[in-house]
Formats: structure tokens, C-alpha cells, sequence
């Protein structure tokens, strides 16, 4: 199962939004660890195999939820 994770980062207007194959529980223990220390760098890989790298001193804040519960169009329930 897939989670989108969306990081806000310090002065700047847009988020940064990518879908990663890790469950929610390694994206929240990868995330925390990078926070814990402080002058560290959040490393995650999309389901596309890029790897996005942010500096943890500048992370406002990070949004794990499900990329399968969004459902859009004339079909959606």
C-alpha cells in the first residue's frame, strides 16, 4: 500500500507532495528520526525510485495520509 506524503518547507509557498511505497509507519519513523537530529537531512524515495532529499532544520511540517482513499470523477463513492 502506497501514502502520499506532503512536507512543507520553511519560506517557501508550495509543498512538496510525492507518493512513496513505504508504509505509513516507516514514513513517520524515517521522519522523526531525521528531525531528532536536528541539523540532519529527511531521505525518502518515491514510487518511482527518486530519491527526495530535505534539510530537517527547514521542514515545517510533514502529512502522512493513504494515496488510495482519494477518488475523483463521476464515478467517485
Amino acid at each position: 500500500m502506497s501514502v502520499e506524503v506532503k512536507i512543507g518547507i520553511e519560506n517557501s509557498p508550495r509543498e512538496l507532495s510525492l507518493t512513496s511505497k513505504d508504509d505509513a509507519d516507516k514514513v513517520y519513523k524515517t521522519v522523526t528520526t531525521a528531525l531528532a537530529s536536528g541539523d540532519g537531512v529527511l531521505e525518502l524515495t518515491d514510487e518511482k525510485g527518486s530519491r527526495v532529499l530535505v534539510p530537517a532544520a527547514k521542514i515545517a511540517y510533514v502529512e502522512v495520509g493513504s494515496a488510495e482513499s482519494r477518488r475523483v470523477g463521476f464515478g467517485a463513492a
